[in-house]
């Protein structure tokens, strides 16, 4: 028999296998849950879901349900997806990802290199546990650049939402007014920080208390800046001081402290280009510049 109908009939026996276990000790809706289901209408679905999940999706969540996780990570992943615009209810499903890409990559190392390939079986089994443990991290670290990434847009986007929440109060709206204002702006229609506004508003809409609302979207965020600017709705709202005053100030505040980052990243760039021009640049520019040079002299010692 050779190789490669070896390697086939492992990766199906494996296939099977998983899907097997996979197909038996998940759990299934009952007959009761899919005729509710069968009466929800899309739009209602659209609704309360913002949009169905796929089947992928689906078989990812049951693999993530199945999965024990203690309460620290629970709460640690649940709050980095929301803070990254997430669903909470996404949890079962990132979970689900992560376990799958740690089974995903740990067989498709051994299918493509490690049985055809690899002979030391030390090696072999070293290997498949470090593409295990990688494809187990790399949602994590996805999910932290997200974050990231959102929180760095949040900043950025703040000082000009404050401005446009400022003309709206000094023209005579009031806070809840203008914070609808400025989520239904086109400037900021698809804004993060335009999304966390409209979840406050809701809130408050349905009846939380404005302030404890405006504290749960600074702690949902996860951004600094946007906590101090709860905090200073909050004091403003029980001091009686002048709101368009505050708001003024806060985001003059804020773009001071978005240049001196920007000036904090700009000296930083002198020492970041310091490796790159020592290894690589220069090496490259002595070889150019010196090496027709060292060639010639070559030659003449040669000819002596």
């Amino acid at each position: 028999m050779s190789l490669y109908i070896l390697t086939a009939l492992v990766f199906i026996a494996i296939s099977s296998l998983l899907f097997f276990l996979i197909y038996f000790f998940l759990p299934r809706k009952s007959i009761v849950k899919e005729r509710i289901d069968s009466l929800i209408t899309d739009t209602e679905q659209q609704i309360y879901l913002e949009r169905p999940l796929t089947r992928w999706q689906k078989f990812l969540g049951r693999i993530g349900k199945n999965i024990p996780m203690r309460p620290q990570d629970y709460g640690k992943y649940q709050k980095m997806l929301v803070a990254a615009g997430i669903r909470k209810e996404s949890l079962s499903i990132f979970t689900g990802v992560k376990i799958f890409l740690a089974i995903f990559l740990a067989v498709a190392y051994l299918l493509l290199h490690g049985i055809p390939i690899e002979k030391d079986p030390t090696t072999r089994i070293l290997l498949t546990v470090v593409f295990a443990i990688v494809g187990f991290l790399l949602p994590t670290y996805w999910l932290s650049r997200k974050v990231n990434k959102r929180k760095t847009r949040i900043f950025h986007d703040l000082p000009d939402l404050l401005d446009l929440m400022t003309v709206c109060v000094e023209a005579g709206l009031s806070m809840d007014a203008a914070m609808i204002r400025v989520y239904e702006d086109e400037q900021f229609r698809n804004n993060p920080l335009a999304s966390e506004i409209k979840i406050s508003i809701q809130e408050v809409r349905a009846g939380k208390p404005r302030l404890e609302s405006l504290r749960d979207m600074g702690e949902r965020s996860m951004v600094d800046d946007l906590k101090a600017f709860a905090a200073m709705l909050i004091q403003t709202e029980r001091l009686g001081t002048s709101l368009a005053q505050s708001l003024r100030i806060f985001s003059d505040s804020l773009r001071t402290i978005r240049r001196q980052r920007a000036e904090e990243a700009a000296a930083k760039t002198a020492i970041k280009l310091l490796f790159p021009l020592v290894f690589l640049i220069f090496p490259a520019l002595l070889l150019v510049i010196l090496g027709p040079g060292i060639i010639r002299i070559m030659q003449l010692f040669k000819e002596i």
